[in-house]
Parts: C-alpha cells; sequence; structure tokens
C-alpha cells in the first residue's frame, strides 16, 4: 500500500514542470514576448472583470422586470421571460412539446452520426426516416395532430431544422458535383461546373430571394411550394457548390500514384472512388468540410429577409417589444452563446475526428 501510494505521489511533478517548460519557451521566452504576454495578460483581465461584474456580481437573476430597476448590471429577467419565443417562435404554446421534441430528434441524430461505430448505409435510412418524422412532429396533421402552417416554426427550432437538413443534404450533393465536375463525360462536366460557379458567383441573400420570389413566377398557375421548402433547397445548392470545391480540392490531393495504383488492380471507376480515392480526400478536408458545415448554421439567420423567424429573427421581434427594448444587449449576448455553443462544439468535434482518423491510419 505504501509502495503504491508512492509511486503515485509524484505524478504532479512531471506535469507542473512540463507545464513550467511550455510557458518559458512560448510565452517568456525573451523580454519582447514577457512584456507582450503581461500586457495581453492585464487585457484579458481588464476585460473579464468589467463583463464578469456586469454579468454575474451586479446582474439581477430575478424573474420579473422590476427586479431589474435597482440592479445596476445585466437584466437577466429578459430570458425568463422570452426563452420560449427565442426556442419556438410563434409556434402555438400549447404545443410547444412538438417543438422541442423535434429538437431532442435533431440533436440526438446529430450525436449518433458523430460516433464511427454507427457509420454504415444503414445510417443514411435513420436520417431519412428521422427527417420525415420531425417534419410530421411539427407540421401535423396526421396521428391526431393538429396541423401548424410552416410560416409559424421559429427560433432555435427553425435554425437547427434548417442547419441540420441543410448539411445532410449539401453533403452529398457536394460529392455528385466534385465528381462530375473532373468526370470525362463533356456533358456531366459542363453542367455541374455550371451549377458550382453560378451558386458560388452570388449571395445566399441573393438565391433565398430568388427561391422566395421569383421561383414562384415559373410554376404554372395555381402550384404552389411551401416557402420554407423553397428556402432551404436555395440553401441545400449554395452549401453544396462551396463544399462542392472542397471535396475536389481534396481529391485532387491524392498523389496520381494511387490512381495508378487502383487502375493496376483492375478497379472500375466506381470501386476506385468510393475505396480508394474518397476515404483519403475526405479525411484530407475534414477542417474546411467542418467550417462550411458551421457556415451554414450561421447563414440560416438570413432566412429573415423571406419572412423566416429564425434565431436571430426572433431575437430582433423580441427586442422590439417596448418592455424589452432596453435589454437588447443582453439578448444579443444571449443568442451569441447559443451560437458559440453549437460552432465551438463542431469546431472541436472537427479536430477530434481529424485527430482519430489520423491516430487510425498511421498503424
Amino acid at each position: 500500500m505504501t509502495e503504491t501510494t508512492d509511486r503515485a505521489r509524484p505524478v504532479s511533478g512531471p506535469v507542473l514542470n512540463r507545464s513550467l517548460r511550455w510557458m518559458k519557451e512560448n510565452l517568456f521566452s525573451t523580454p519582447v514576448n514577457t512584456v507582450i504576454t503581461l500586457l495581453c495578460v492585464y487585457i484579458i483581465w481588464s476585460i473579464l472583470d468589467v463583463l464578469v461584474s456586469w454579468a454575474v456580481i451586479n446582474a439581477s437573476f430575478g424573474a420579473a422586470k422590476e427586479a431589474c430597476e435597482t440592479a445596476t448590471g445585466a437584466c437577466w429577467a429578459y430570458v425568463h421571460d422570452m426563452w420560449r419565443f427565442l426556442l419556438f417562435g410563434t409556434y402555438p404554446s400549447e404545443l410547444h412539446w412538438r417543438p422541442l421534441v423535434a429538437m431532442i430528434m435533431l440533436t440526438s441524430g446529430m450525436l449518433l452520426s458523430m460516433n464511427r461505430r454507427f457509420w454504415s448505409p444503414w445510417l443514411a435510412v435513420a436520417w431519412i426516416v428521422g427527417f420525415i418524422a420531425v417534419y410530421f412532429v411539427l407540421r401535423g396533421g396526421i396521428l391526431g395532430l393538429e396541423p401548424v402552417r410552416t410560416s409559424q416554426w421559429g427560433g432555435l427550432t427553425l435554425t437547427l431544422v434548417l442547419a441540420v437538413v441543410g448539411i445532410a443534404f449539401a453533403a452529398p450533393l457536394a460529392l455528385l458535383l466534385a465528381l462530375g465536375r473532373r468526370s470525362e463525360m463533356p456533358l456531366i462536366k459542363v453542367v455541374c461546373i455550371v451549377v458550382i460557379e453560378v451558386f458560388r458567383g452570388v449571395p445566399l441573400i441573393s438565391v433565398l430571394f430568388m427561391a422566395s420570389v421569383m421561383f414562384p413566377l415559373f410554376l404554372p398557375e395555381g402550384v404552389s411550394i411551401d416557402v420554407l421548402l423553397r428556402a432551404q433547397i436555395g440553401i441545400i445548392f449554395f452549401q453544396a457548390a462551396y463544399l462542392a470545391e472542397v471535396f475536389r480540392g481534396g481529391m485532387q490531393a491524392i498523389p496520381k500514384g494511387q490512381y495508378e495504383a487502383a487502375d493496376s488492380l483492375g478497379l472500375n471507376y466506381w470501386q476506385k472512388t468510393f475505396k480508394i480515392i474518397l476515404p483519403q480526400a475526405l479525411r484530407l478536408v475534414i477542417p474546411p468540410t467542418m467550417s462550411t458545415f458551421i457556415s451554414l448554421f450561421k447563414d440560416t439567420s438570413l432566412v429573415v429577409i423571406i419572412g423566416l423567424f429564425d434565431l436571430l429573427a426572433a431575437t430582433r421581434a423580441a427586442v422590439n417589444d417596448p418592455m424589452w427594448r432596453q435589454q437588447f444587449i443582453e439578448a444579443y449576448l444571449f443568442i451569441a452563446l447559443i451560437y458559440f455553443c453549437f460552432c465551438f462544439f463542431m469546431s472541436r468535434y472537427s479536430a477530434y475526428l481529424d485527430n482519430d482518423l489520423k491516430k487510425s491510419t498511421s498503424h
């Protein structure tokens, strides 16, 4: 027992020594670096001191607006009063359990998809079934569920729907566009180039405007497509165009010898692509791919121009309430925290997946 304790005791010593060595080599290696480090520490401490004092120490966490009158810091009663509107938008209040269930289904699907043990063709089938279930849970009209128009969907629910559906459909479409652009068939190559360059050559706002205003003009009389569906299709094609170039860059980074080796084994085009080229190419472009997904998640806020109330639009509408107009800082900080949590989690998962795949291929 004594030997075990003595062996476990010095563990903190090497850790502390490594930390001190790292600080000396990276933060205090020269007089200039020492001055810069101390200056940065002072600036960060000054900002944190003001921020923590305003947001926590001197803030009001009461549920009533009157509690904010005596507070010298933030008034978080806004979040307590408006959190349902920020999460669910104008969805009927008595039916808020339905968008809550939909968000749980979407986030659960994302978490399961991040586990490599579930990577199989059945995962795609599960996502399709899940999207159908989420749609009918939100839309209603079956199994006794009260119908709710898509124009009433909003808040974080709408942001998640647009982002998750956009990612799920933009990725395979981008892969097809990237393969088509590298195809030796002239017609397929030209069509893919046109699609990619057209959607990459215009801002997303223009794509959403065209999908909302111009596209219905080309439909036959009496035929209409839901505005949310049109916006979703526009987001999918826009992000797929950018993601296609990311995938194409990964495929071009594969050494020519890999293609020649696959040809020497007698593999056909599809076997060579899906067993040799794509696994290596997709592994190379994990960071830029995740950056595109993060961009898609944030770009969903642009749907406000076509009358859809996502998380950011719901916050703007809530701030316009005369009762909470002075709490606009708290409102935007709250949704900034939500955006940051989602984007930071995606970024960390990207780093984890990149490192994990590098370890699995190095053995």
